[in-house]
């Protein structure tokens, strides 16, 4: 177990800011390269050209309490969107899903065919569990449901779960990319630089270690975690208000639902002794209409 001391602590390349110093560099298209090829599993030469598009971080960012970081990468005829999520804040799957539509359309001008639409990929990194599986790596495509038939080879959305790391090895390149996204200490650090064999992994560590040693980047990195921990606190007491006001508004249903309960079982007692609906809603204080409804739900 390694211990977290001030001198052992490193900025974690999970976090936002210094996940986009690093893969949002134009200067790092080498490391971008090899990092997108390893978690895509595609060979590094089919990469040819790496285009980032949204490289700045804007003023306010840093402000920003909820945010996302969202990397788009040209790689050759392909429209990659890397983002790393540190906090869950609900509906991911389905906001990933409309993400990528808007990604793949939008590269439609108008009056262009179809057919040029170029293939999309959603890489995804999140720092907390969305499946009930053990793997870590989950990858989605559009098949038939019987034959299994590919609709499409545009379609890719992929699911990278940093906290299963441990539970599943399968001794992959990208393990050690996504070992190195996940290392908070210096130990974790020296660990993957002595067992990996990718130089763009040694590389990025060099700079992250270059990062770490930088005393203004430590001061954004502790104001953009104590932001980040406001959220996830934020995210964590809605989630309990929200479970709290479920469960009171449970109870009260189920007041109301011993309450009409009871009002028809006096309705049948009334109707048993012969009275008439118009009879026992005068004697209820209730509407024939009340009286009748409930008269037809026992139909």
């Amino acid at each position: 177990m390694h211990t977290k001391s001030k001198e052992n602590t490193i900025v974690k390349l999970k976090l936002d800011i210094i996940f986009k110093r690093v893969f949002g560099n134009v200067n790092n298209k080498a490391i971008i390269a090899a990092f997108i090829s390893d978690l895509l599993e595609i060979p590094r030469s089919s990469i040819r050209e790496i285009m980032i598009n949204n490289v700045e971080l804007a003023p306010e960012y840093f402000n920003q309490k909820f945010s996302r970081l969202d990397l788009k990468l040209n790689v050759d005829d392909r429209i990659v969107n890397v983002e790393m999520q540190v906090n869950n804040e609900g509906f991911f799957k389905e906001r990933t899903l409309f993400y990528w539509s808007k990604l793949y359309s939008e590269e439609l001008s108008a009056g262009e065919e179809y057919g040029v639409l170029k293939k999309t990929i959603c890489i995804n990194i999140i720092n907390f569990n969305l499946f009930s599986c053990d793997d870590y790596h989950s990858h989605f495509r559009i098949l038939e449901s019987e034959r299994n038939e590919l609709l499409t080879d545009k379609f890719s959305i992929h699911f990278f779960e940093l906290k299963k790391l441990s539970r599943s090895r399968k001794h992959k390149r990208m393990e050690d990319w996504l070992n190195l996204i996940n290392a908070e200490t210096e130990d974790e650090l020296m660990s993957i630089q002595q067992t990996t064999e990718i130089p763009e992994v040694q590389d990025t560590i060099v700079m992250l270690r270059q990062l770490s040693a930088d005393e203004k980047i430590r001061q954004e990195v502790h104001y953009r975690e104590k932001l980040l921990h406001d959220e996830a606190t934020a995210l964590c007491n809605a989630r309990r208000e929200g479970i709290e006001e479920g469960r009171a508004e449970g109870r009260a249903e189920g007041r109301a639902e011993g309450e009409d309960l009871k009002e028809t079982e006096i309705i049948i007692k009334l109707l048993k002794k012969g009275k008439t609906p118009e009879q026992i809603a005068d004697d209820l204080d209730i509407s024939v209409q009340r009286v009748s409804d409930a008269i037809a739900g026992l139909r």
